[in-house]
């Protein structure tokens, strides 16, 4: 399976952010282009975000990965409660709809969230949103359905000296001021929504090359 991809961090409603980023990896429109996850909340603009995607998806290979913020749109959708996502943020991206409730959203934004993944491999690299546990191997992770929630939630790794990964874990979901590189592991997530010192970054990672490309965020 090919290995040259771009993945492209959390964009959380900045959707001016994530257009002129696009533009920028014009020159690797031949790769996968795979999305980490949490399209949505906090930022601006979530259905602009989600109409963006859904325009451009057939314009280069592209991946949808589910993040911790879908997944609570989710379960709203699910449950029918929606208190946990509005404490997350989940308000901006109502407003953004201009509905009150997560059944209002259209039909084709609703079959986008439905149709997330939960990860996606290669070769080489195991894309996730927010990582995997760092005392097994991925192997073992992706056979146990308790470790999705980590797949989405989890932060340990990130003090993990070593781990067993068969691959490097490219992932999103904690924001630093710079991509993380460690052993096995990239964090692409530099906070694009927070307009916080050192964030406030959009990035992307285009490998095997692991070349950095950025957009301060216009949101």
């Amino acid at each position: 399976m090919s290995n040259s991809i771009v993945a492209i961090g959390d964009i959380h409603g900045c959707v001016r952010s994530i257009e002129a980023l696009w533009k920028k990896l014009e020159p690797f429109k031949d790769h996968t282009h795979v999305f980490i996850g949490d399209y949505i909340d906090r930022g601006p603009d979530s259905k602009g975000v989600v109409d963006f995607l859904l325009e451009v998806q057939d314009e280069r290979k592209t991946v949808f990965l589910k993040g911790n913020h879908e997944l609570m749109l989710l379960n709203s959708l699910a449950s029918g409660n929606k208190k946990n996502w509005m404490l997350n943020g989940g308000q901006t991206t109502l407003n953004s709809y201009n509905v009150e409730n997560v059944h209002e959203l259209p039909d084709d934004h609703l079959d986008f969230y439905l149709n997330l993944k939960m990860y996606h491999e290669t070769d080489n690299y195991f894309f996730v949103h927010a990582g995997a546990p760092a005392g097994q191997t991925l192997e073992e992770s992706k056979n146990d359905e308790k470790f999705e929630e980590y797949f989405l939630w989890g932060r340990e790794h990130l003090n993990a000296f070593e781990t067993p990964w068969e691959k490097t874990v490219v992932f999103g979901h904690t924001p630093r001021a710079h991509p993380i590189r460690k052993q096995n592991m990239i964090g692409i997530d530099t906070g694009c929504v927070y307009n916080k010192i050192g964030l406030g970054k959009l990035t992307a990672v285009v490998l095997p090359e692991t070349k950095f490309i950025q957009q301060i965020s216009l949101d």
